[in-house]
């Protein structure tokens, strides 16, 4: 059995190193064109075929419910940024496709926020980022 203190030392740890990450780099987002929820549908539109992904897939990459993520996603097809329809596989589903400008809004931050991220981690070496990417997967997987 896992030593308990050290279960939650290593939790607390965990969490407060990512907290502080993730507080640092929302300065990417400031000034840009995307708010960061945004910038995460985004993300998983643009690497999906055609940039193309089931609503569904973009909720499960999110950190928000299901109809927070249907309500951004219909703003963002306001703003221009993603266009919405229906799955043709799925008749309760949508079909999720990044605009011309909403990859172009996409790549520009994404070259700021993925700099930015290759910064913060080169604290740590490559052997100890393949370790901590193992350890995170493993974690996530329970």
């Amino acid at each position: 059995m896992t030593d308990r203190k050290l279960a939650l030392e290593a939790w607390e740890s965990l969490f407060r190193a990512q907290h502080e990450l993730f507080t640092e780099m929302m300065a990417d987002f400031e000034h840009g064109d995307l708010a960061q929820a945004e910038y995460d549908v985004l993300l998983t539109v643009t690497r999906s075929p055609d940039m193309t992904a089931r609503l569904r897939d973009v909720t499960a990459n999110m950190l928000i419910s299901q109809p927070s993520v249907s309500r951004l996603v219909d703003r963002m097809v306001t703003r221009g940024l993603v266009s919405k329809c229906a799955d043709p596989d799925d008749g309760r589903g949508s079909l999720i496709r990044a605009t011309e400008a909403g990859a172009r809004a996409f790549r520009s931050l994404a070259t700021v926020h993925g700099r930015s991220i290759a910064e913060r981690m080169s604290t740590l070496g490559d052997d100890e980022l393949r370790t901590l990417r193992d350890l995170a997967e493993k974690l996530r997987q329970g």
